[in-house]
């Protein structure tokens, strides 16, 4: 059978569906991949992108982070693509039960996503450092501080609600995507190059027979997979959702 008609087969029996998506999730949305050729860690900065978003970097120069962070880690007007708006539907067939990332741009909520588990917390919940006061991203966007930096109205500085480098990632988000991945009866996993840990050690926690790999290029986990296909997350997903 070809892989994609397995694919809608597989979807089609399953009713517990787990999605685990990276970075490719969101590249055909207009964000570029960290670790993409034209990706952040191929441009040319004053100090390496892995140093810049670092919490001790944070803390030591928030204002060359936060310049590095609007220019280059901020896309307000990226839309949602075919591949989001594919699991929004199967979430509302009632197939789809989770949707475990480790993008930090929103864009499943976007699309309509409901339960969304965000590994590395996202762009649109940033809190005062001093009184834990919420902001949205459009608030961090219109702020005007002469050094760049967000200040809350008590005067304490504002933090991305994001899971930087030395930082650990949520204990219950990680306790929650692994029982959502323990009982599940379908895995796919999507746009992730599968070599960022703790992350990607969450997949060893399927048990099933049915682990969908989409990706444009191999990984290290394809020879474990019970179904591999090489190609685009929207039209793969799309097609197999019908949207």
């Amino acid at each position: 059978m070809e892989a994609q008609e397995q694919l809608k087969q597989w979807i089609s029996e399953s009713s517990r569906i787990v999605f685990f998506g990276g970075a490719g999730m969101s590249t055909e949305s207009g964000i570029p991949d960290f670790r993409g050729v034209d990706g952040l860690y191929h441009q040319q900065y004053q100090y390496p992108p892995e140093t810049i978003i670092s919490h001790s970097f944070y803390r030591q120069n928030p204002q060359e982070f936060y310049r590095f962070y609007k220019n280059r880690m901020l896309f307000p007007e990226a839309e949602p693509n075919r591949a989001h708006l594919a699991l929004a539907k199967l979430e509302a067939e009632g197939k789809l039960k989770a949707v475990i990332t480790q993008n930090i741009d929103g864009l499943h909520q976007a699309a309509g996503s409901k339960e969304v588990l965000e590994l590395h917390g996202s762009v649109h919940r940033n809190y005062c450092t001093r009184c834990g006061k919420f902001y949205s991203l459009e608030d961090i966007l219109n702020m005007d501080e002469p050094d760049g930096i967000p200040r809350c109205s008590c005067g304490g500085t504002i933090k991305p609600d994001v899971v930087l480098y030395e930082e650990s990632l949520d204990q219950e988000v990680l306790s929650r995507s692994v029982a959502y991945i323990t009982r599940a009866d379908m895995l796919i996993v999507g746009g992730t190059s599968l070599t960022v840990y703790p992350a990607a050690g969450l997949i060893d926690y399927y048990r099933g027979k049915r682990m969908v790999l989409i990706n444009k290029t191999v990984t290290p986990m394809d020879s474990r997979a019970d179904l591999v296909i090489s190609g685009q997350l929207g039209e793969v997903l799309g097609d197999a959702a019908g949207v």
